[in-house]
């Protein structure tokens, strides 16, 4: 019997559609035990309301926490959940505990040393504060793997700059100076290359588990035309890593320029404890994805 995988979630479902999209990958991996979801940045708990969503439609009974709303030192750059506006079309949990989220996080870290992998696709700020709560919790990880950073010169203008690094770059820069076992960071660079155009994704969600996530997709196309599948794909590598390529090396976070906060630098080191995704195989993703669902991409 294969042994589940233990993941802890932190994201900031409600404004890009891939965190949804993310989360039913990992609800409906038969490999992946779901311990515990925090949510973050503003409006959390209406973002905790629609991980509440995925996890009935899953039948699963997952503990949800909202975290943090607001960026350890910054402004706040995030402060709505746009697919809240989706809540009313599904059954969904409404109160949750409030204030315990990261104590949440490091007690089941705690409980299950060496077995956890700590799952970011949002800013950084629950985990900045829990590393800086408890910093023997990295050490505590299996693995520690996050959407985050731009770590190649594949997008030409954006530069070291990516959102979930930015939103909170004081925390941000927290994290990376942790010493988890395995520090694994997939970035905007190479997630942009799994996209896919809406009528596809409309065509494609059709498992009963993907219907609600369509729905909030609704309110994201609205905006934009298509879905990158940014998070899903960090989630994707915890199970399969064959999909991307990885190299080790050392990054560092830029907290204290005002024009470059969260900026991520890396460089290849073959001791360096930071795993960054160089390259991915879309259609293997893709394959690996929908699997889960009963279906591959075309």
């Amino acid at each position: 019997m294969t042994q589940k995988e233990l993941i802890l979630l932190d994201t900031d479902i409600g404004s890009d559609i891939d965190d949804a999209v993310a989360l039913a990958y990992l609800l409906a991996n038969p490999v992946c035990e779901l311990l515990g979801i925090t949510t973050v940045t503003g409006e959390a708990v209406l973002r905790a309301q629609l991980a509440s969503v995925l996890c009935r439609a899953a039948g699963k009974d997952i503990p949800i926490f909202p975290g943090a709303e607001t960026p350890l030192l910054v402004a706040q750059r995030q402060p709505h959940a746009p697919q809240a506006a989706a809540l009313a079309n599904w059954e969904h949990e409404k109160r949750f505990p409030l204030n315990q989220a990261v104590h949440f996080l490091q007690e089941i870290i705690r409980s299950h040393p060496g077995e956890v992998t700590l799952l970011t696709i949002g800013p950084l700020t629950n985990i900045g504060l829990l590393f800086r709560l408890d910093v023997e919790v990295p050490r505590l990880l299996k693995r520690l793997v996050m959407m985050c950073g731009v770590f190649t010169d594949r997008l030409p203008g954006v530069g070291p700059l990516e959102w979930n690094a930015m939103l909170d770059p004081h925390a941000t820069a927290i994290v990376y100076r942790g010493e988890a076992a395995v520090h694994r960071s997939i970035g905007l660079d190479v997630t942009c290359q799994v996209r896919l155009p809406a009528e596809d994704v409309r065509q494609k969600f059709q498992a009963p588990l993907l219907r609600p996530v369509l729905d909030f997709a609704e309110v994201w196309f609205q905006q934009v035309d298509a879905i990158t599948f940014h998070d899903p794909l960090a989630a994707a590598t915890i199970f399969a890593p064959e999909i991307c390529k990885f190299e080790r090396g050392t990054i560092e976070v830029e907290w204290q320029r005002a024009d470059r906060l969260g900026a991520t630098y890396w460089k290849p080191a073959s001791d360096g404890r930071h795993e960054v995704a160089l390259d991915v195989n879309a259609s293997s993703f893709f394959d690996h994805y929908f699997a889960f669902f009963g279906d591959k991409i075309n």
